[in-house]
């Protein structure tokens, strides 16, 4: 076979497997999307107000923990596992300087203590809303410190 029908041969095979992992990753995120209380949420474990180190992803609810999934990981497993229970909201702000471009448009920045390491998150405020709600709907007796 010719030098150049190898060519043809691998770009064809490039371009499938690009098509795949793109068809991959579209059908992995409407499957977490449909499965109910899903939202657009960023994390980042630094604390500052900084452009590096925020992360893209997809949060679910579920009966006792909030599921967070990276937008651009073919992982059917969670990255992030926040118990009901451990998660502590502490104020919100607007994004500062170049954090508006880091995260989604009109999303808010909330403050966040848990064991994960996960120090700030970003939302839309009817995403906020709905996780206060959830979080302060815990059973009795799990505890729930939330400050805003």
């Amino acid at each position: 076979m010719p030098l150049g029908w190898w060519v043809v041969d691998s770009l064809l095979a490039v371009a499938l497997l690009l098509i795949l992992l793109i068809g991959g990753l579209l059908v992995r995120g409407r499957v977490l999307a449909r499965s109910g209380g899903a939202f657009d949420m960023s994390v980042t474990r630094s604390a500052d107000s900084q452009v590096k180190g925020w992360m893209h992803g997809l949060a679910v609810y579920g009966d006792t923990e909030l599921r967070w999934f990276r937008t651009f990981s073919l992982s059917w497993r969670p990255r992030y596992r926040f118990p009901r229970g451990d998660v502590h909201i502490d104020g919100r702000r607007d994004p500062i300087g170049d954090e508006v471009h880091a995260i989604h448009p009109g999303h808010l920045i909330v403050g966040t203590d848990n064991a994960l390491g996960v120090k700030q998150i970003a939302m839309s405020p009817n995403a906020l809303t709905g996780l206060l709600s959830w979080l302060e709907s815990s059973p009795p007796g799990q505890r729930v410190n939330n400050v805003l």
